[in-house]
């Protein structure tokens, strides 16, 4: 199984990357901010309280986020394994997410971090915000709060998966296809 982290700052294009891995890969997509937001358009008890944290540039409690994300990770099929975009944000989500994924038999296979300077997250958030619905990204003050939250908490995660020798670093300021192909060749690489 190929169990994927893809990590970085809000806006330094997780997601856009996602997409082309979860295709070329055939890994179930796990994205936490749509998890979020379909159990927040849902109403569902789990989405309203995490609507709460999310409005306010913060991030959603450890237990909110993990009980999503265990519901998506049971639904799972016939896919090649899983990639995890947005989760785990602390070193106790990412010791659960090792501790759920060894009573699968499977582990963390490699975490790829997007890197982009901040002025850049900034400028793409805003651009974001104007054709999007999402109040997050159309507030300066947010998407600072959001970015100061990830240096503060989020960003010590390099470190937990560089000691486990699953750390790897690619430069998010090329083109989306150069992008792409960089973590292609990285994957393609670290499965020989």
């Amino acid at each position: 199984m190929l169990n994927i982290l893809i990590f970085g700052p809000p806006g330094c294009g997780k997601g856009t990357q996602s997409e082309f891995l979860a295709i070329q890969y055939n890994l179930k997509h796990l994205s936490t901010g749509d998890i979020f937001r379909e159990n927040i358009k849902n109403k569902t008890d789990l989405g309203i309280e995490a609507k709460t944290y999310i409005d306010q540039g913060q991030l959603v409690p450890d237990f909110i986020t993990i009980n999503m994300l265990g519901e998506k990770m049971q639904s799972k099929s016939d896919f090649n394994g899983f990639l995890f975009d947005g989760f785990p944000r602390t070193i106790k989500q990412a010791e659960s997410l090792d501790d759920f994924l060894f009573k699968m038999n499977q582990e963390i296979s490699m975490m790829i971090c997007i890197e982009v300077p901040k002025e850049e997250l900034v400028k793409r958030l805003l651009k974001r915000g104007k054709s999007s619905d999402r109040a997050d990204d159309q507030n300066k003050e947010i998407i600072l709060s959001r970015i100061k939250v990830y240096k503060e908490q989020t960003e010590i995660l390099k470190e937990y998966y560089d000691q486990k020798n699953k750390f790897f670093n690619i430069d998010g300021m090329s083109t989306i296809d150069d992008v792409k192909q960089k973590i292609f060749s990285l994957i393609n690489n670290h499965q020989k």
